[in-house]
């Protein structure tokens, strides 16, 4: 028995994904008894990338329009530099990410995936780590950026870069397995923990 049996996990990506940071995750998940869908701006292939070159192509089981977060324990948001810059621009791949967020359920993002998060205005009082190009678009966000192999913030798992996966697999896992992240993030200013506003 897996930790994650029973759990069902969207990876979002597209185009410009890096490879690495989507098959890792999607591998580790696995073997912890997960299914996963892999959800994309449309159904069918897309590239995958290792840094600029071109990598293998992958197959979307669904359209992003067509998904749902209620059907889904979590979402992995893999980097790249392309793969989030075209998520960001598509209206239900930002509705998609933020649904989850809002309904506290936990989200992993690595290198350039929370760029998705900061189109979709959800990381304000928050702390994480990205890709360091990042930094200043998630401060803007009003959230808190940390140079750190893997950070967790009720639920939001976020990491740098490809050689942080092992870090990032296991909490990604970690906090599936704990599941929905009840208690709201405390208001800015207001205790330990806070992130400047």
């Amino acid at each position: 028995m897996g930790k994650l049996d029973g759990k069902r996990i969207a990876f979002l990506a597209t185009d410009g994904v890096e490879q690495v940071e989507l098959t890792e995750p999607l591998e580790a998940v696995r073997n912890e008894g997960a299914e996963v869908e892999v959800i994309s701006l449309k159904k069918g292939e897309f590239q995958g990338f290792n840094h600029l070159d071109k990598g293998d192509t992958f197959t979307a089981d669904k359209a992003v329009k067509d998904a749902d977060a209620d059907d889904y324990d979590g979402v992995v948001l893999p980097g790249g530099v392309a793969n989030p810059d075209f998520l960001r621009s598509d209206e239900d791949a930002v509705r998609f990410v933020r649904s989850f967020v809002e309904a506290k359920k936990p989200v992993g993002a690595i290198c350039h995936g929370p760029w998705t998060l900061v189109e979709a205005d959800v990381i304000k009082g928050r702390t994480l780590t990205s890709w360091p190009s990042l930094q200043t678009d998630i401060r803007n966000a009003g959230a808190t950026w940390v140079d750190e192999e893997v950070h967790v913030d009720q639920g939001l798992v976020t990491s740098r870069k490809p050689d942080d996966l092992p870090a990032f697999n296991a909490k990604v896992i970690e906090e599936v397995a704990e599941g929905r992240h009840e208690r709201a993030p405390e208001p800015a200013g207001t205790g330990a923990g806070s992130g400047s506003s």
